[in-house]
């Protein structure tokens, strides 16, 4: 009896964490989402418009400092539930794979904090430094490791979701090409007037597709559990 109860509640603290892992999904996406309504407005002449996200955390910027701080939990958020997502798995290799990228994204996100871009009028005065780079190439590595992982997720969780999982890679071309098409005016301190809103049309889609995975999964265990009830 006591071991039939002792293994009753391993099994029920398994299934609250992995909860609470999940769960972590939706907090990044909405912390990201308030972190990038809240730290422009502390920015006078920040237009979000025609200005990129990571100039909200240039070297320089008057909101550097405080989007540090908002933006730490993020990571933390990113890896816990790339954990929860892993823990999910089971027996479910695609998902386990999407579970080990999204970890790998996540941890990435340490470093974010050490390579910073300049300010537009830096780059243009031939102020490019290490930390450029390594910002430019960090953002080519988490696009890539957040592809891999939509695609695996994509694979492991039916159809509709899969379908739903497509679309969002065709938003996500298609608004990356804009952003990229404007992207030479930042270094070059030249007018991008639609680069703002190309990158957070982005932004939005990445961060709802991963609320959207928290909320399938979540309901997942819900079933599995009442199927055992």
């Amino acid at each position: 009896m006591n071991s039939t109860i002792s293994l009753s509640s391993t099994r029920s603290e398994r299934i609250s964490l992995n909860r609470f892992l999940l769960i972590c999904g939706i907090l990044s996406t909405l912390l990201y989402i308030g972190v990038n309504v809240i730290v422009p407005l502390q920015w006078k002449e920040y237009d979000v418009a025609s200005q990129t996200v990571s100039e909200l955390s240039a070297v320089g910027a008057p909101t550097r400092t405080l989007w540090i701080i908002l933006c730490a939990p993020y990571t933390f958020l990113t890896v816990a539930f790339a954990w929860g997502v892993w823990r999910s798995a089971a027996g479910n290799r695609p998902l386990r794979i999407a579970g080990g990228l999204l970890l790998a994204y996540g941890s990435l996100g340490i470093l974010w904090f050490f390579a910073p871009m300049h300010l537009r009028e830096t780059l243009a005065a031939g102020g490019r430094t290490f930390s450029d780079t390594m910002h430019l190439t960090l953002a080519a590595v988490t696009e890539v490791l957040f592809l891999l992982a939509l695609g695996f997720a994509a694979a492991a969780l039916g159809k509709t979701f899969r379908l739903y999982s497509i679309a969002t890679v065709i938003v996500l071309l298609i608004f990356g090409t804009l952003t990229f098409i404007e992207s030479p005016g930042v270094a070059a301190n030249q007018p991008t007037p639609l680069i703002g809103i190309w990158e957070r049309i982005n932004i939005l889609v990445f961060m709802l597709w991963v609320a959207v995975l928290s909320i399938l999964l979540l309901r997942m265990q819900s079933v599995n559990e009442n199927r055992r009830v």
